[in-house]
């Protein structure tokens, strides 16, 4: 016998009070990014370990490994579209809204490692606000509802490049701190709840864990240059790294296409 059905208006209700949840969440988010104390960027922070150049192209390495968050940006868009007519609206479109921001993390974080600056680095993170905000509401519409899905989506790709150029403006990276770890909670929490009936399988265990190897790269930049004797820094991985986290969720796209 198949699992019993869960009545509509069961449903319905613990939706609402997920969606609660969910808005309580980013308004204690709000208030910590606004009364936490500042954290300026280190005067450091732009200075790579790996500064080589080729054929005339500065931090060749930091620059080049960004080319896979492009790969992966077109695999999901392409599986997207393949998934278009088996997807709700809200998965279709934050699909779609996550691999258009793969893509502009591909360019800005390209251009940011050509010349590492302040305006850089605010550029850099406006092309990764997309991403952020096409995979929390994502994860969000798979695991609590489509409204919850779009909602989020919207309030990240509105606080994120806020957070972006607050830090370029004033140098206080508070702000985009708590969003990319209240981001990282969230995704966490709904990690532990079920998908919701019908919904493709989006392993967020998966991006979690790579996205947690992604930091540790970034932290050890240079040691893992000395490790590897040269070959790859620890921020070169970190992109490698990155981008292969969300390449579960365009095999998924994939597989829910094929299987529906």
């Amino acid at each position: 016998m198949g699992r019993p059905h869960t009545p509509v208006a069961s449903r319905v209700g613990a939706t609402s009070t997920a969606e609660y949840l969910l808005a309580a969440f980013v308004l204690l988010g709000c208030v910590v990014a606004a009364l936490a104390p500042a954290v300026m960027l280190p005067e450091t922070y732009h200075a790579f370990a790996d500064q080589r150049a080729w054929l005339h192209i500065p931090n060749v390495l930091d620059v080049l490994t960004n080319l896979p968050f492009a790969l992966v940006g077109a695999y999901m868009l392409h599986a997207a579209l393949r998934a278009h007519g088996d997807l709700s609206p809200a998965h279709f479109f934050l699909a779609c809204v996550t691999g258009v921001g793969l893509l502009a993390t591909m360019l800005c974080s390209s251009i940011y490692h050509l010349r590492p600056d302040a305006a850089g680095l605010a550029l850099d993170r406006l092309g990764m606000s997309l991403a952020f905000a096409g995979v929390l509401g994502l994860a969000a519409a798979n695991r609590i509802s489509d409204r919850a899905g779009w909602w989020l989506a919207c309030i990240v790709s509105l606080l994120a490049p806020w957070a972006a150029v607050w830090d370029w403006h004033t140098g206080n990276m508070t702000p985009w701190a708590v969003l990319q770890s209240g981001g990282l909670v969230l995704l966490l929490a709904l990690a532990i709840c079920r998908e919701r009936p019908g919904a493709m399988r989006i392993p967020l265990w998966s991006v979690l864990g790579f996205y947690a190897v992604a930091k540790i790269l970034e932290l050890a930049d240079g040691p893992v240059l000395a490790l590897t004797h040269g070959l790859i820094s620890g921020h070169s991985a970190k992109h490698l790294v990155a981008a292969l986290a969300l390449w579960p969720v365009a095999s998924s796209l994939q597989r829910f296409s094929r299987k529906s």
